[in-house]
């Protein structure tokens, strides 16, 4: 029970800093100046002392204490001033080598305070006992029977023998922003399910350390951190996010024969690339999914494009009706201004239900011509439209068919009981949840580096298929029909 109040305790105190306004900024160098913690700042362009004392949490006064010359000529861009973290100084305190561990290396960010424990772990937390933790650009720590320790980076086997799986998690948390976007909550949410996940996975056996890095949209983040030593002992990464970033990315995974795990692109090149494994399905994934529906169904119904300007249509519609032609799947043409205009029954089928396939996968896009087909189905006509699984968050009030990687059906309550005992926000994400997707992903990357190609998750059963020279799909994708 104490080790489990300790996690409970630690993984809280992480996502307080994740989450807080004031913390967001804090991945700057540390420096003790005059007995005191402080942070050095490289000035920004357009940003005043208000704003800095702001971001950072401490007053005015503070900042101009410890940098007289401000007081005399205000801030120039690009200067280095210190800023006071508020903190005592920390003393470092000697390595540890420990056991039963569940390890987090937090690159960026730096706990906050605890929170406040349920009543039924109080007795547990009161007995933790109180030790340093070296602070620096990197903070090592570890989850013991025995309370929280540090441990050397090097350290890769415990005294006793067990294995230490050294992962790293790099995402977009936005912590240089001022003002955190949606998209950063849902970087959180996923972040919280990855770390349920190594908790889950956790044995008498092996014990994990993770490191997670903030990678911004910059390429630059990327390339300093593959430049340096940071992810040297990694055996596995889950990230990254952006294009700009993939290609470096990749390029350091295969040079050290470490598997990297894309969670959001599609359609990402894998050839020559066998260290990279992608989630999402492509274009072609999905086309083909479709065609075999299709097939099914040849009998049954009638498919017809509202036919528009080839520049107008989105790539995964060219990529289907490339698969439907190489499968002999006929498709008539409905001009666009005989549905607008609502004289577009001579195309359909009394017999047969009539299948649209729209020009684009964004909805903003096709809209406006839903009425007109609703109008359809008002006169009798069987109407089913391909759609997107992103659609379904709109209200089409239209029979749908669409393909999807989140299709597990897995019994959640475990997963509950645990994110509940451990975090006390509410989920920002709904369909898909990041929260599962972290979770998900994170066990695949750890069954792929026990030599598993298929798992069975919460939200997403994965299955992979090798690119023809190259790197590894995740094939596992299914047609919903509604």
């Amino acid at each position: 029970m104490k080790s489990k109040s300790v996690i409970i305790c630690f993984l809280c105190a992480v996502l307080c800093a994740l989450s807080a306004q004031a913390q967001e900024l804090l991945n700057y160098p540390l420096d003790t100046v005059n007995g005191e913690e402080v942070y050095r700042y490289e000035v920004e362009r357009s940003i005043g002392l208000y704003r800095i004392s702001v971001n950072f949490g401490v007053p005015q006064g503070d900042i101009i204490r410890l940098n007289p010359q401000l007081s005399e000529r205000g801030l120039h861009y690009g200067e280095t001033i210190i800023i006071p973290t508020g903190r005592p100084v920390i003393i470092e305190s000697a390595p540890v080598v420990v056991s039963e561990t569940v390890t987090e290396t937090v690159v960026t960010y730096e706990p906050a305070p605890v929170q406040e424990p349920a009543p039924a772990q109080e007795e547990a937390v009161a007995e933790q006992e109180t030790v340093s933790i070296e602070t620096a650009a990197v903070v090592t720590e570890e989850v013991t029977d025995d309370g929280l320790q540090v441990t050397e980076d090097s350290i890769q086997l415990t005294e006793d023998g067990r294995r230490i799986i050294e992962l790293a998690l790099l995402l977009p948390f936005e912590s240089q922003q001022t003002k955190r976007s949606n998209n950063a909550d849902r970087m959180l949410e996923f972040y919280q399910g990855a770390l349920l996940a190594l908790q889950s996975m956790q044995n008498d056996s092996t014990l994990f350390r993770l490191r997670v890095h903030d990678t911004e949209r910059s390429e630059r983040r990327i390339n300093a951190l593959c430049d340096s030593t940071e992810l040297n002992h990694v055996k596995g990464v889950l990230g990254v996010v952006f294009p700009i970033q993939i290609e470096r990315m990749a390029q350091w995974c295969e040079t050290h024969q470490v598997p990297l795990l894309l969670p959001f692109s599609d359609d990402e090149p894998l050839a020559k690339r066998p260290h990279v494994l992608q989630f999402n399905s492509t274009d072609t994934q999905e086309a083909d999914s479709l065609c075999r529906w299709l097939t099914e169904r040849d009998s049954l119904i009638q498919c017809t494009l509202i036919d528009v300007r080839e520049a107008d249509m989105s790539e995964s519609v060219r990529a289907l009706l490339k698969q439907m032609k190489a499968n002999n799947i006929p498709c008539a043409k409905l001009p666009l201004r005989d549905l607008m205009n609502d004289s577009a029954a001579y195309a359909m089928s009394t017999e047969r239900e009539n299948v649209i396939l729209l020009h684009s996968d964004k909805y903003q896009h096709v809209r406006i011509l839903l009425p007109h087909l609703i109008k359809l189905e008002e006169q009798g006509y069987r109407i089913r439209i391909i759609s997107q699984y992103s659609w379904q968050k709109e209200d089409i009030a239209l029979p749908q068919v669409y393909t999807s990687v989140f299709t597990a059906e897995a019994d959640r309550e475990a997963y509950d009981t645990m994110w509940e005992s451990y975090f006390t926000n509410g989920h920002v994400s709904a369909a898909p949840r990041y929260d599962l997707l972290g979770y998900d992903l994170m066990r695949t990357l750890v069954a792929w580096l026990q030599g598993e190609q298929q798992t069975e998750g919460l939200q997403s059963d994965i299955r992979w298929e090798q690119v023809e020279e190259g790197g590894w799909q995740n094939a596992s994708i299914k047609v919903i029909e509604n």
